[in-house]
């Protein structure tokens, strides 16, 4: 909905709730006319109804509201002594529309002395929970957010496991787009995997004043562009989410408004100037390892290996069959996929993950492929890389492994690869870019999709809402996000910009981190516990707060223990 569209439907609810209760307040001593005025008569109810003028900012609080319309609505029932079951579910049920019948009825006693407190102690519970909903609603949709790392992304500078804390005032709390949402919930219902949420109405972009603007180097959280069935199906299979209601993605950014970004053999260029990570920063790449005697799963945990793929020869003939390429790299088909790393005499050595089915085709496939047994493509990081040459037991670290050209990397025209890419330039609102056959894949998802606008080609023309285009302003910032975890990563790379519509928060402080690899049986492995209470940020080692928080914890519950100690002596 535009600004307009909601003003509207903002003077609409006015009118419905002026011609509902204006008999209301004139039997509560108040004027029919207060009930007219917007946010006024907002502030008159709550003093009718005996409740404080805070109240009304929570009536226009996104999703907050619509938890505090029905007690609203069964708060005014009871102030007109309709404190029954049922009118309590009448108020409810109707939407609020059962006032109108008490308003027409001539049956409204206003109570100006009522109990504001509920009779029951079921009722006061009632009351409790949804004050503790509401509240933790605004914290979670204006403060703080808890997030989970589901992916090996950002591996090792975070983990998968590792529970986080993302600020949402560090870059300004975006106000919800979705109006009409469980609370705290985000896309789906848990168990049932319905929809939380209703697309309509939906509230225009906006974001509250930040400390700091979105960084190079800083981790964000944000909602996918794309949101697609993975990103090999990105342009095909994407799903029509509001954006808050988009997936969550955590990345690195490494590209701000403005900036020129190229990639070469992995390395990120910013202006010309290679791009000088933080020191947290673990950025990892598939580097092939050749070993004396066949990889054994000690080698893998000595050097923290947890993604590795394995090395297979197989004819050419085979492998250059158009066929049988698309076959082995179909996700729907099959789970892995494979990349070229030579051929000689002998044969293609290819590199891939591969698990076969039980089934002719993948049973054959297992067949054809000879594994190498004293290779393997490793995810290292550059010094797990440094210690793997050094070790006697290890025959060749080759440098990390350059992947080639792929039609599937943005902007799917230039034949780019996820280590060489670029140069492409980083939107930023305000600046306007020349509109041709060779921009335009560039920026065309960001004039339709993210701004909004109508856009149309014939031959050479361009035409924007109708009228013919050779340039285009953009009214958005958009940032470039990687994962540290270069040659597993869904990024940028891959979708392009995120605009800055889709930013959700930064990620402070790691909470809790579990070891998905290691069962509950083994609890102390199963939690890692020295990256309980870390922050995320900044150039140093990641330190571990948690024994601070035991101690402040310790030392609350003893002084609330003397404190409680002295007060029941003081009463004897």
């Amino acid at each position: 909905m535009t600004l307009t569209q909601w003003f509207i439907f903002f003077l609409i609810v006015q009118v419905i709730h002026f011609l509902g209760t204006f008999k209301l307040y004139e039997k509560a001593g108040r004027k029919p006319w207060e009930a007219a005025v917007p946010v006024y008569n907002a502030v008159v109810l709550m003093q009718i109804i005996g409740r404080p003028r805070w109240w009304v900012i929570l009536l226009f609080i996104p999703i907050v509201n619509l938890i505090m319309f029905p007690v609203v609505w069964v708060e005014t029932l009871r102030s007109f002594g309709k404190t029954s079951v049922t009118d309590t579910i009448l108020g409810v049920v109707t939407l609020g529309l059962y006032i109108y019948y008490i308003n027409y009825s001539g049956q409204a006693d206003y109570r100006p002395e009522r109990e504001l407190k509920p009779e029951s102690k079921s009722g006061d519970t009632v009351s409790s929970l949804l004050f503790a909903v509401v509240v933790a609603t605004i914290v979670h949709t204006y403060v703080m957010q808890p997030f989970t790392i589901p992916t090996s992304s950002l591996e090792k500078t975070l983990l998968v496991g590792d529970f986080l804390f993302v600020s949402k005032f560090h870059y300004g709390a975006r106000t919800p787009m979705t109006t009409v949402a469980l609370p705290m919930i985000h896309d789906s219902i848990p168990l049932t995997q319905s929809k939380s949420y209703s697309k309509w109405p939906q509230l225009p972009y906006f974001r509250l004043p930040g400390f700091e603007d979105v960084e190079k180097n800083d981790i964000v959280v944000f909602n996918w562009p794309v949101d697609s069935i993975g990103f090999r199906n990105a342009k095909a299979g994407v799903h029509n989410k509001p954006i808050d209601k988009k997936s969550n993605y955590v990345k690195r950014c490494v590209g701000t408004p403005g900036d020129s970004l190229s990639i070469k053999n992995g390395v990120v260029y910013i202006n010309g100037k290679e791009l000088k990570l933080s020191g947290r920063a673990r950025p990892q790449y598939n580097y092939p390892v050749v070993t004396n005697g066949p990889v054994t799963n000690l080698l893998l945990e000595q050097y923290d290996i947890t993604e590795f793929q394995v090395f297979y020869r197989i004819q050419p003939e085979l492998w250059d069959n158009a066929d049988f390429r698309s076959f082995v790299n179909d996700d729907k088909k099959f789970k892995g996929s494979f990349t070229e790393f030579s051929r000689d005499s002998t044969g293609v050595v290819i590199f891939g993950n591969f698990q076969a089915d039980k089934d002719a085709q993948h049973m054959a496939l297992a067949q054809k492929l000879q594994p190498i047994p004293d290779m393997l493509m490793a995810n290292l990081t550059e010094e797990k890389a440094a210690m793997m040459k050094t070790d006697s037991s290890i025959k060749e670290v080759k440098d990390h492994f350059v992947y080639p050209g792929s039609p599937e990397i943005f902007p799917y025209t230039e034949n780019w690869s996820v280590d060489n890419m670029g140069p492409i330039y980083i939107p930023e609102a305000g600046k306007t870019v020349a509109l041709n056959s060779k921009s335009l894949p560039f920026y065309k998802e960001i004039i339709t999709k993210y701004e909004g606008h109508e856009l149309k080609t014939n031959g050479n023309t361009i035409t924007i809402d109708g009228k013919p285009a050779n340039s285009y302003t953009f009214t958005y910032n958009y940032y470039w996000m990687m994962g540290d975890n270069r040659h597993n990563s869904e990024d940028s790379r891959f979708w392009g910009y995120v605009p800055e519509t889709h930013i959700v928060g930064k990620p402070v402080f790691v909470w809790m981190s579990l070891d998905e690899s290691e069962p509950w049986s083994n609890f102390g492995k199963k939690v890692r516990w020295d990256r309980l209470f870390t922050t995320v940020g900044g150039d140093d080692e990641p330190t571990s707060y948690f024994k601070y928080f035991i101690i402040l914890l310790v030392a609350y519950f003893v002084w609330d223990y003397v404190r409680k100690g002295k007060k029941k002596a003081a009463q004897d």
